[in-house]
């Protein structure tokens, strides 16, 4: 009982120190400039005001580009981003899991080995990849390259290799064919798989900048215009604050609706082969 109180308060002193960035963030959009460069910087806003949203919002009023075409940039940006990568992962996925075919094992090494490079070394060849197909300044740019990640792949072909090959067998056994099994029978039971790999992908595409992909003004995402704004200097720190927080919200409301899910028990727990 005694070990139990212990790791208790042990995964409670980190839980607290984990969340003391998220509290920082929410206070200091809320705080007057006077608070925020006050040293030693105090955790809770003492004065509450409104004013670093005003700020931000007559700022994006004078936008030579509505607001509105940024947000819908970034919105289709992640939507479609998102579902490639969850569809395309998983059907790719499938086979290496469930299928032996001349080059599978090779494959499925090759996947391993491209989880060690991150987005900043695959960002030269992914540049010269979409330069050659003509994508450059194109949503594509951005959607091809997260449709492509292995990240995706890896995480659902190891929780595709979990689910019994007795259920596949009794699919085909009813006359189902490839594509029926894929959808009906993989999908379903891959569900806190997939789920997971939507907050990920979700997540990377939301504050996504466009990079070096994306070039003309009407195409860029939200992110890229508020980290403009937050670029002018000292004088907009407070303003920098509530973009911060701004662009904290969505992904967090996305997380808490689908955490329920992330983990989840296996509908398969019963069968024994």
């Amino acid at each position: 009982m005694f070990g139990d109180a212990s790791l208790t308060l042990f995964l409670g002193l980190f839980g607290l120190f984990s969340v003391w960035p998220l509290v920082f963030i929410i206070n200091n959009a809320f705080k007057p400039l006077n608070e925020i460069f006050i040293f030693p910087p105090k955790l809770f806003v003492q004065s509450p005001t409104l004013t670093n949203f005003q700020d931000l919002f007559i700022i994006i009023g004078n936008s030579w580009i509505p607001m509105s075409r940024y947000l819908f940039n970034t919105v289709f940006l992640t939507a479609a981003g998102t579902l490639s990568s969850v569809i395309i992962g998983s059907m790719a996925a499938f086979p290496l899991a469930k299928y032996v075919f001349p080059g599978s094992k090779t494959m499925s090494k090759m996947i391993v080995y491209s989880l060690m490079f991150n987005g900043t070394v695959t960002a030269l060849p992914n540049y010269v990849i979409m330069s050659k197909l003509h994508l450059i300044d194109t949503y594509w740019a951005v959607i091809l390259p997260a449709a492509a990640s292995t990240l995706g792949l890896f995480l659902m072909q190891n929780f595709m290799v979990q689910i019994p090959d007795a259920l596949i067998e009794a699919a085909k056994m009813d006359g189902a064919n490839e594509l029926t099994i894929f959808w009906k029978v993989m999908m379903p039971l891959s569900k806190s798989a997939w789920i997971t790999l939507i907050i990920l992908s979700f997540q990377n595409l939301w504050g996504t900048t466009g990079g070096g992909f994306i070039y003309t003004e009407k195409l860029k995402p939200i992110s890229y215009a508020l980290s403009q704004i937050v670029n002018a200097g000292v004088a907009r720190t407070g303003v920098a604050s509530a973009v911060t927080l701004i662009m904290l919200i969505v992904p967090i409301v996305v997380f808490v609706i689908s955490q329920s899910n992330v983990i989840s028990t296996m509908a398969t727990s019963g069968i024994k082969e």
